[in-house]
């Protein structure tokens, strides 16, 4: 019979498509695997585009110092949902992603006798991972930064990506690539837009939030930008891409550095230790992103630094192999090798 692993990899889709990818590798080994995630509309939209792949719904767990009780409830709600789902087809390991959807898999992985693992993305491990790490066999992690913070016993592995971010062919025609519908990037929507880059070609991804806005505002520049709430083929844009305006989650920037595109970072300032300044350091110091600080950015110096960019092929080139050494092709291929092995 083969392996069945579960992967908890709800909550946002920095990590879900990482869980997604070593998915599929664990599926190409053999093994049969089941998503985990939550009851969010937004896993339900992501988890969508893999019919293929299983998932089981568990109850969202968020943090809040100050509801621990509602937290306390909701974590066991999601425990009784887990085990409920554990009994009728056991796992024999748990994956988790990172996110508050990862502790009751992993914690009930370990009650019933799961091997159990953790991947951390960011530089700077989130609380979920902190939290879970007493409760894993083994951690593998994006950044050599973060094994600091699991003390010194991670592998440092990269995050994993989709194959598709690598098989994609490049094309000769400029195009500007904004990653607006991300956590808390409604201040990256309204900076482009008030920077009436009207005479490049857009493609702007802004979420369902700021999609009516962001709309009437080209259409009052009369700019030709092609706009969208949700892409589903973020490989084919990623492609297209001479240039992205990005927050700087760890899975948006590993999906960079295999698409090699180069990027304008603008960190979510106020994202939880401070991870996303730390992510964005790594990839400004390699000289593959230049990175801006949100509240220090204006409008009209901002389009002097896009047009400058979008105007230097020469240095888009540069800039795409320096980001491009942050790629792990690997990355999913070795720990769902590790996995497999620890199931012996």
């Amino acid at each position: 019979m083969s392996a069945h692993v579960a992967i908890a990899c709800g909550g946002t889709g920095g990590h879900f498509f990482p869980g997604v990818a070593v998915a599929r590798e664990l599926q190409q080994s053999g093994a049969r695997v089941t998503l985990v995630v939550s009851e969010k509309a937004v896993d339900q939209q992501v988890v969508a585009t893999v019919p293929d792949i299983p998932h089981w719904r568990v109850p969202a767990v968020g943090f809040s110092m100050r509801h621990p009780i509602r937290f306390l409830l909701g974590l066991h709600a999601a425990m009784k949902c887990v085990r409920r789902h554990f009994e009728s087809d056991p796992p024999q390991a748990v994956l988790a992603m990172g996110g508050f959807t990862a502790a009751a898999p992993i914690w009930t992985g370990r009650r019933v006798g799961a091997s159990t693992f953790l991947h951390e993305s960011n530089a700077i491990p989130g609380r979920a991972n902190r939290l879970l790490a007493r409760s894993a066999d083994e951690i593998f992690v994006g950044f050599e930064a973060a094994t600091q913070h699991f003390r010194g016993c991670a592998t440092v592995t990269g995050t994993p990506v989709r194959a598709a971010f690598r098989k994609q062919s490049s094309t000769n025609e400029p195009l500007l690539l904004v990653t607006g519908g991300s956590q808390g990037a409604q201040a990256i929507n309204r900076l482009v837009t008030e920077a009436k880059l009207t005479d490049l070609p857009i493609l702007h991804l802004c979420g369902e939030h700021d999609l009516d806005e962001v709309k009437t505002t080209y259409a009052r520049h009369s700019a030709q930008a092609e706009i969208h709430a949700f892409y589903e083929d973020m490989p084919s844009a990623l492609a297209r891409a001479s240039l992205v305006i990005s927050r700087a989650g760890a899975s948006s920037l590993a999906e960079l550095a295999a698409a090699r595109v180069p990027a304008i970072l603008i960190p979510l300032p106020n994202a939880v230790d401070d991870h996303q300044r730390a992510n964005a350091r790594a990839a400004g110091q390699s000289g593959g992103a230049i990175v801006l600080e949100q509240d220090e950015i204006h409008p009209v110096d901002f389009s002097k630094l896009v047009r400058g960019l979008m105007d230097d092929p020469a240095r888009l080139k540069r800039m795409a192999k320096a980001i491009g050494a942050f790629d792990a092709p690997d990355s999913a291929r070795h720990i769902a090798r590790r996995i497999l092995e620890r199931l012996g």
